[in-house]
């Protein structure tokens, strides 16, 4: 296991960078490539359970094929990451359970896309979050993720990670939402900020108490910014921007960027790192 690995939610990961939920991640073709092109997990672009020709950002041909491709991923050792939306509580249930059964190692709700938020409408009470997350956790084997919306406010984080916890979820995406010209110190693990959440993925580091993995989406196309997603809290990172730039290989790049920076500054793990940003 190198610098970068980590375990997410009890999963072993060769990588703490992954692809994010729909760059490049939408074929048999780009997640073969990236599988190939990189050791660490591979998410699937999100899916229902027929297929969607809109909105283009969900525009995916339906669970059955990402759950053939998991099962010929998965014998292979990578670690597919399958990520779930619906327009209802039972479209979701039956999404999860098939990528489960395909031999999916972590299983992502999208419940952040506006698809979901304006059917399902998971976020709206947190009764409702609480029943559908406890419908799938009773289906599914593998480790539950959840993509918190950007919305979320950070002092809701609390409330929402007990009921993470309380349902049997592992796994948070969240928004790595940090302030726009942010002055930080690599070196001494240090930001010039106010004391407090820096983003919404800080926050719910905060408020997990160790009980909850955290990974950062957005903002990440390089090894300083993961670097620092992770000293403000994330276990995983995954890359979107970057990926449709560079291709498969910024998934690597930026891996390997992180790791000459572990080393640089004298870590053995990326794990002496997560959540120890300090306040200068």
């Amino acid at each position: 296991m190198g610098r970068t690995s980590i375990t997410l939610g009890g999963v072993p990961l060769n990588s703490t960078v992954t692809n994010a939920s729909g760059p490049r991640s939408a074929t048999r073709e780009e997640l073969l490539e990236l599988s190939a092109a990189h050791p660490g997990a591979v998410v699937f672009k999100s899916c229902n359970p027929g297929g969607l020709e809109s909105p283009d950002n969900l525009k995916n041909p339906g669970v059955d094929y990402y759950a053939a491709l998991a099962r010929e991923l998965a014998p292979k050792n990578t670690v597919v990451w399958g990520s779930v939306v619906g327009v209802t509580e039972d479209e979701i249930v039956e999404v999860a359970r098939k990528l489960d059964e395909a031999g999916a190692k972590i299983i992502e709700l999208n419940l952040a896309d506006d698809f979901v938020a304006n059917s399902v409408g998971p976020f709206k009470s947190k009764d409702r979050l609480k029943g559908l997350l406890k419908r799938v956790r009773e289906k599914v084997k593998a480790v539950l993720a959840v993509k918190v919306p950007p919305s979320v406010k950070r002092e809701d984080a609390g409330a929402i990670a007990a009921i993470f916890k309380e349902a049997g979820v592992k796994v948070a995406v969240c928004a790595n939402d940090l302030p726009k010209g942010l002055e930080f110190d690599l070196a001494k693990g240090t930001v010039k900020a106010p004391q407090g959440a820096l983003s919404q993925t800080h926050a719910f580091y905060l408020v997990g108490a160790g009980a909850l993995d955290v990974v950062a989406v957005g903002g990440v196309g390089s090894g300083s910014e993961a670097y620092l997603a992770h000293l403000t809290g994330a276990k995983a990172v995954q890359v979107g921007s970057a990926l449709i730039k560079e291709g498969v290989g910024a998934i690597g790049r930026i891996d390997r960027e992180l790791d000459q920076l572990l080393e640089q500054y004298g870590k053995s793990s990326v794990s002496e790192i997560i959540g120890q940003v300090k306040f200068a």
